[in-house]
């Protein structure tokens, strides 16, 4: 027998569905065995698959744990604080990137890393308009540490 996609090359395998004679080039290992490449399964995983209902609810996470944690930033921490920006940053990312992966079954994709890090700017400007009266405060370089460590916690929670 010689395989179909590779006619020099002889084998004694064939594709477990189509009978399809196979070389080990071509053969897709399966949990039902070997399969040429037309019959093997080409679904993603389904933790990959997000649709437009979890992209929603993501968003919605995303809105909720941005806006309860940044009323809680800028109520109970308000002003500066040196280098515990950075575990406060840490705590805001994380929050904020496992409350979107609750919410939309721990699924990863890169649109729920966007919409983690939407959140964790949420939580900034609410906190700056409770803290300084503003959206966006230009001489906060210890409130830019902050956010920045939230978003790269955030979005690697979500990262696949």
């Amino acid at each position: 027998m010689r395989c179909a996609r590779h006619p020099n090359v002889e084998t004694g395998l064939a594709c477990g569905r189509c009978e399809t004679p196979i070389c080990p080039k071509c053969a897709v290992m399966t949990d039902v065995g070997a399969r040429c490449p037309d019959c093997a399964p080409r679904r993603r995983l389904p933790q990959f698959e997000v649709g437009p209902l979890y992209l929603l609810r993501g968003a919605g996470a995303a809105v909720a744990a941005g806006g309860s944690l940044g009323l809680a930033w800028g109520l109970i921490l308000p002003g500066q604080y040196g280098l515990l920006g950075i575990l406060i940053g840490a705590g805001l990312g994380y929050g904020i990137g496992e409350s979107v992966s609750l919410a939309t079954n721990r699924k990863l994709a890169p649109a729920l890393q966007v919409l983690a890090i939407c959140g964790v700017v949420l939580a900034y400007f609410i906190r700056n308009l409770i803290w300084a009266n503003a959206l966006i405060v230009t001489d906060d370089l210890y409130g830019f540490i902050v956010v920045a460590t939230a978003m790269f916690v955030a979005a690697g929670r979500l990262r696949f």
